[in-house]
C-alpha cells in the first residue's frame, strides 16, 4: 500500500472561525465561459479519439482567452455591436496513421453547443467569434503520453492537487445559490436574469451576507421599475436558497454598483458581461469543486481542458476531492478531511510522490485511522486509469460538487 502521511488538522475548520469568505462565478461569467469551453473541447476530443481509435490520444487544451465585445443594451432591447471573441489554444493530436482529426471543427461544434445550451439570450452564431489555435503537442510529451497504450500511464507534469470535504455551511450556501440562479427553471420563471452571476459570501459569526452580481437582460425589462423589482426577487431567491443550507441570518444585495439616480444599471443584451468589454481567461475562476475558497487549501492549477488520462493537474485535483469526500462519508469518526497529492513527471500517475491527508478527528484517533484512510486513497488512485470514462459519462464533473455521483 502506498505511504500516506496522515495528520490531525490543528486549526479550526472554516465554519468555526469568526469570519469566513467564499466566492463563486456563474456559468455566464467570462472566466467560467473559458473554463467550460476548454473542458467541452477536451471531452469532445476524448470521445472522438476513443470512438475512432479505441484509445485517448494526447491533448491539453487548457488555454482559453475571451475578449469582450461591445454592446448597447437598453430597456426593451439593445444590440451587440461587436462580437465576443474567444481564443481556444493548446495541444492536441490531429492525425493517427492515415486518419486526421478535425480539431477545429470539434472545437466549433462543442463550443456552439455549450453556449446555446447554457446562455439562453446569447446567439453563438451572431454574438461570438471563435478562434481555434490548437496545435500538435511536443514530441517529448506525446511520447510520454503514448506510454499509456503500453500499460503504464505516466504523469505528464510535476503538479499538486488538493481537495477537501465536507463543504462548510457558507460554502454550500454559496454553491447552491449560484446553481439556483443559473438553473433552467429559474431562468424560465425570470427570463430577464442572465447566467453571468458572481456571488461573494461573507459570514461573520452567525450572519451571512451575499453580494450578488447578476447580469439582467434588457429586452425582457420594459423600465427601471421592472429592473428594480427583479433585483428584489433575485435577492429574495438568493436568501431563500442560502437559508436552506446555512443555519444563519442571511441578507443579500444584488448589483451593488447600480445608481438609479444616474440611470446606471447592470443591463445587458445577452446575459453576460462578456458582451461589453469584460474579458475572461481559463483558470481564473472557480476551482475544481466549483468554488473559490480562500480559507481552504487551494492550487493555482487550471483543471478544465487538461487531458483526463495523464494530466495530473486535472486528475489529482479531482482525485484529492474524491478522497476527502469518501473519508468523511465512510469513516464516522472523521468530521472533515483535506487531501494533497503531488506528482512527479514521468512517474506512474497511481503512485504520487506525496499523499498528505489531514483530518478532523478526536484526539488519539488519528493513528488508528491510518489503515482505513490509506485504503480509501489507494482505491481512488487505482481508479485513475478509468476516470476519463467517468468524465465523458458525466459521473464526475469539473466544477461540480460532489465530484463523484452514482
Amino acid at each position: 500500500m502506498r505511504e500516506v502521511q496522515l495528520r490531525a488538522i490543528a486549526t479550526p475548520p472554516p465554519g468555526a472561525l469568526p469570519v469566513e469568505i467564499v466566492e463563486q462565478k456563474g456559468l455566464g461569467h467570462p472566466d467560467s465561459i473559458c473554463d467550460s469551453l476548454a473542458e467541452e473541447l477536451s471531452l469532445a476530443l476524448t470521445r472522438e479519439y476513443a470512438e475512432r481509435f479505441g484509445t485517448v490520444l494526447h491533448h491539453n487544451v487548457d488555454k482559453a482567452l475571451l475578449v469582450g465585445g461591445r454592446a448597447a443594451p437598453i430597456f426593451g432591447g439593445g444590440d451587440v455591436l461587436e462580437p465576443i471573441e474567444i481564443f481556444l489554444a493548446g495541444r492536441a493530436t490531429s492525425a493517427m496513421g492515415d486518419e486526421t482529426i478535425a480539431v477545429g471543427d470539434l472545437a466549433k461544434a462543442a463550443s456552439t453547443a455549450w453556449l446555446r445550451a447554457n446562455l439562453h439570450a446569447l446567439d453563438p452564431e451572431r454574438h461570438v467569434k471563435l478562434h481555434c489555435l490548437v496545435r500538435p503537442g511536443s514530441a517529448e510529451l506525446v511520447d510520454l503520453f503514448a506510454q499509456a497504450r503500453k500499460g503504464a500511464v505516466l504523469a505528464n507534469d510535476t503538479s499538486c492537487g488538493v481537495g477537501f470535504a465536507p463543504l462548510s455551511e457558507l460554502e454550500r450556501a454559496v454553491y447552491e445559490t449560484g446553481r439556483g440562479l443559473n438553473a433552467a427553471a429559474f431562468g424560465a420563471l425570470h427570463p430577464a436574469v442572465g447566467e453571468d452571476t458572481k456571488i461573494m459570501g461573507v459570514r461573520r459569526g452567525a450572519a451571512i451576507h451575499l453580494t450578488v452580481a447578476c447580469a439582467m437582460i434588457g429586452k425582457h425589462l420594459a423600465s427601471p421599475s421592472d429592473y428594480l423589482a427583479l433585483k428584489a426577487q433575485v435577492a429574495a431567491a438568493a436568501c431563500e436558497t442560502a437559508r436552506r443550507y446555512a443555519a444563519c441570518d442571511v441578507t443579500a444585495v444584488v448589483n451593488a454598483a447600480d445608481a438609479p439616480e444616474r440611470n446606471e444599471y447592470y443591463l445587458t443584451v445577452t446575459g453576460t458581461s462578456a458582451e461589453s468589454g469584460d474579458d475572461g481567461q481559463a483558470g481564473r475562476g472557480n476551482r475544481a469543486n466549483g468554488l473559490i475558497t480562500p480559507y481552504r487549501p487551494m492550487t493555482m492549477e487550471s483543471v478544465a481542458g487538461k487531458n483526463p488520462v495523464s494530466h495530473v493537474g486535472k486528475l489529482y485535483n479531482l482525485a484529492a476531492g474524491i478522497v476527502a469526500q469518501r473519508i468523511v462519508e465512510e469513516i464516522p469518526e472523521v468530521s472533515g478531511a483535506e487531501c494533497i497529492l503531488v506528482s512527479e513527471i514521468g512517474r506512474p500517475i497511481q503512485d504520487p510522490r506525496v499523499i498528505d491527508i489531514g483530518i478532523y478527528a478526536a484526539t488519539g484517533r488519528v493513528g488508528r485511522l491510518t489503515p482505513r484512510v490509506a485504503r480509501i486513497a489507494a482505491e481512488v488512485l487505482d481508479g485513475l486509469d478509468s476516470m476519463w470514462r467517468s468524465l465523458i459519462a458525466g459521473k464526475i464533473g469539473v466544477g461540480r460538487w460532489p465530484f463523484s455521483v452514482q
